[in-house]
């Protein structure tokens, strides 16, 4: 059976929108999409660069709870509002995180998220190390 993974501070997630955060189903961490969402009132920020960088950051604390990190990140697809406006913005703090050699990546420009005001939703999975 696939074990759950959530974060304390994910909790609310898991209890209100039905979700877990990650899941380990064998060597695989499959991780639901992370928006850049302050985990403590749920808010996002206006400023790309720091809704990308918090969006990392509760990745992180996911991968992490997880057993693994962004080194073991295999594939990883990415949900934008305005991708043209903010790809570039997003590569550069992506790289801050991810780094070579670097894992399969898919970028799709939406025209909203779940979160109000969000414009990136992170999703990868990771292989747990041997």
């Amino acid at each position: 059976m696939a074990k759950r993974i959530i974060p304390a501070q994910m909790q609310s997630y898991y209890d209100g929108y039905h979700f877990a955060p990650a899941v380990i189903d064998g060597k695989h961490v499959r991780c639901s999409g992370v928006i850049g969402t302050n985990l403590s009132d749920g808010t996002v920020s206006d400023d790309p660069v720091t809704q990308f960088k918090q969006a990392f950051d509760n990745l992180k604390l996911v991968l992490k709870e997880a057993g693994v990190s962004f080194a073991d990140v295999t594939e990883m697809t990415t949900f934008h509002v305005g991708l043209q406006e903010h790809i570039e913005t997003f590569i550069g703090v992506k790289d801050q995180y991810m780094k070579e050699p670097y894992c399969a990546w898919t970028a799709i420009g939406i025209t909203e998220l779940a979160i109000p005001g969000g414009i990136v939703e992170i999703r990868v999975t990771a292989r747990k190390p041997d």
